[in-house]
């Protein structure tokens, strides 16, 4: 892409950062120019933001309807996955599973629920109260 053709479309981050591109210059070498974003680049990235948040919502409604426990809320709105979650806790993805059920998730310990509460940034309050 030539330089004068890098696109500066306002982007969700346009006010925080500037993304760095190759573009050829007028003797058709590459250089690096600033750009701040791109229109085709802004849709992508908030149609995944709009996936991202009905993945949330549809977990808060999980746990509001006795589906499912709030570590799988909270698993949902930090952007985590099974793997993920079972790095930061040291708990084995297997028990995370059951820990989504909400009489699993009643009868855990109080040092699970911590270390859980430690993954999410929450306190162990926070995690035992959500009810969607």
């Amino acid at each position: 892409m030539k330089k004068e053709d890098l696109p500066q479309d306002p982007g969700a981050l346009d006010k925080f950062t500037r993304e760095v591109c190759y573009v050829k210059n007028e003797d058709g070498k590459y250089e690096t120019a600033l750009s701040k974003g791109w229109d085709v680049k802004k849709q992508a990235l908030d149609s995944a933001w709009e996936e991202v948040n009905e993945r949330v919502e549809d977990a808060r409604k999980a746990v509001a309807s006795g589906e499912k426990s709030p570590v799988y809320y909270f698993m949902e709105l930090r952007l985590m996955d099974l793997p993920v979650l079972s790095g930061y806790t040291g708990i084995f993805p297997f028990f995370i599973k059951r820990h989504f059920k909400p009489s699993v998730f009643k009868g855990l310990s109080e040092r699970k629920l911590e270390k859980y509460a430690r993954a999410f940034d929450i306190t162990v309050d926070e995690l035992k109260n959500f009810k969607g």
